[in-house]
């Protein structure tokens, strides 16, 4: 078994630049202007793929919750008439996918019930990823596993056993996984970047990123820097923006920089093998002290 898949023809794993997924989730607040603009954001700053979440609200929202009055940007509305409000249908669905393969751009979704994998698969998506809400979902694990499509498998509030669980439910063979704590926003010390090693440990033939949901990108840089081969981050066009997730988000100019950080830290990791560098040859032939009897050269 090998520790790579393939999404949409890219490879990701050991030895492949960092599959990074700008999350739009519903942070388009069910406005499809709004999410082609994310789309936009996400081109511009090179990320590799968008991500989007799918409901059948009459199944995901508890009974005791559907009429439940809240309120939200369009008035006073029962949660399960806000839940509704924010999610696309097919037509909204079918321009998502018109305009990311005009773009050259990726787009898959996170199915939280079985009706709403029947609907993503209608739109022919390359790969499904598992939302760490969904982890326990056994249906719902077998129904995504049953498509054949890779998975990536998001893991919060999931203790190891879960995760094994999950995995043993899902081809290990087309499979990533994703550290993750689920608080909007997450504070540092409930981070425990950590955990991706011990991920890697205990399922060595799947790919292991992060999914982060911090306020800021230093602790996103740094899974980076610890060998994620796949980072996600949410996306918003203004963190002010009302929604759950929008505070966790990062804004087109800061997933710009994220990007690009990413990019010089994945450079910057090479391949691990010692080596002197043509570049560091004058300095050296400038500054070492030659050894036995040859001459002692010292100049700076």
């Amino acid at each position: 078994m090998s520790n790579t898949l393939s999404i949409n023809g890219r490879p990701i794993g050991d030895g492949h630049p960092v599959f990074i997924i700008a999350e739009i989730g519903i942070n388009h607040n069910g406005d499809l202007d709004v999410a082609t603009r994310l789309i936009d954001a996400a081109m511009l700053s090179g990320c590799d793929a968008v991500k989007f979440q799918k409901r059948t609200p009459e199944l995901c929202v508890p009974p005791e919750q559907r009429d439940v009055i809240r309120e939200t940007p369009w008035g006073m509305m029962t949660y399960l008439d806000y839940r509704r409000r924010v999610e696309f249908d097919r037509r909204q669905y079918e321009h998502i996918d018109r305009y990311c393969r005009s773009k050259g751009m990726t787009w898959f979704a996170s199915p939280w019930d079985e009706p709403s994998v029947d609907f993503l698969e209608a739109l022919d998506p390359p790969c499904y990823k598992v939302a760490s809400a969904s982890l326990t979902d056994d249906a719902l694990l077998r129904r995504i596993a049953a498509t054949g499509r890779p998975v990536i498998l998001s893991t919060g509030m999931s203790t190891m056993e879960q995760i094994g669980r999950a995995v043993s439910l899902l081809d290990g063979d087309r499979l990533a996984l994703m550290h993750t704590t689920s608080t909007y926003p997450c504070k540092a010390e409930e981070i425990n970047l950590s955990v991706m090693s011990a991920l890697r440990e205990a399922f060595p033939a799947c790919p292991v990123g992060y999914s982060g949901h911090e306020v800021g990108l230093q602790i996103t840089l740094a899974a980076a820097a610890m060998g994620a081969a796949l980072i996600e981050r949410h996306v918003t066009l203004d963190r002010a923006m009302w929604g759950s997730d929008q505070a966790a988000s990062v804004e087109p100019m800061g997933l710009m920089r994220l990007v690009r950080d990413i990019r010089i830290i994945e450079t910057a990791r090479g391949d691990g093998t010692k080596r002197i560098y043509d570049s560091e040859k004058p300095i050296m032939e400038r500054l070492r002290r030659r050894n036995g009897a040859a001459e002692v050269t010292c100049k700076v």
